[in-house]
Formats: C-alpha cells, structure tokens, sequence
C-alpha cells in the first residue's frame, strides 16, 4: 500500500517519535524511505548598527549544511540497521512544510509520516505548525504521530 514514505526530521526529541514509527511502518510494510530536512533561509535583521553581509549569509548556510547532513546520516543509519533502503534530502532556503509538501509530490512519495505537538488553540496560533501546514498543503496522506 505504502511504497515510498517521507520522513521529516529537524533532529528533535519531538521529531523522532516520527522517524521511530515511520521506520516501523517502513521495515513491516517493506516501503523504501526518504529523510528530509530545511533549513530556514538567513534571516535578514537589520539593526540600528549592524546589518548582516554576505559572510554571515555564508557561514549560516555552511553551518547549516554541515548540522542537515549530520542529521541525515544518523538518521540513514537508523533506517540501515533495521534493513530499510533510506534516502535523503536537504533543502536548503526553504521552510520546513514547503519542503515537505513539494518534496512528496516530486519523489512520488504516496505517505508523509511526521510528528506534532498538538498545540491547540491560541498556542498553535502564535507558535505556528508545520505539521498543520502539512496536512493542509498536501495531497499526499499524512500520518501524525503524537
């Protein structure tokens, strides 16, 4: 049923109860797995003294390369042990829910399996979801793990 599933980690606590139970769900169904990851563009603050130049957008973009594929080959090792075929994905520039969204649609993944808060209320409304975006973006199923 489930051939290709898309598993969206930032490396939280919180995002590996998704990876744990997508890679379950992978090894008992035989599905191949994508990991992805985003990394948020720079964020442009200018202040009073200080405006940020292009060595800063730089030194942002290779910390943030070097954390993303350390997550992903810890993560494809997860997935290896257990004996499932893993690949993964960076996108860089790029918020955490387009990423996936677009990402499932161009790998021809046919299930998302993510993990969520389950804020509700003002609390979700301030601190924002992407899992919420997600599910309302995608037209591939999602599966939300609490």
């Amino acid at each position: 049923m489930y051939t290709h599933i898309l598993v969206p980690t930032d490396g939280s606590e919180l995002a590996q109860y998704g990876v744990s139970h997508a890679l379950s769900l992978a090894k008992a169904l035989g599905s191949k797995v994508t990991i992805i990851t985003a990394t948020e563009p720079f964020p442009i603050i200018y202040g009073r003294y200080w405006q940020p130049g292009l060595q800063e957008a730089q030194q942002f973009e290779e910390i943030n390369s070097k954390a993303a594929a350390e997550l992903l080959a810890s993560t494809k090792a997860e997935a290896e042990k257990m004996g499932i075929v893993a690949e993964t994905v960076h996108v860089p520039n790029q918020t955490a829910a387009t990423a996936i969204v677009e990402a499932a649609a161009s790998l021809g993944c046919n299930l998302i399996v993510m993990s969520s808060h389950g804020r509700r209320g003002i609390a979700r409304a301030l601190l924002g979801s992407q899992t919420t975006e997600v599910l309302t973006q995608s037209t591939v199923p999602v599966l939300v793990v609490r």
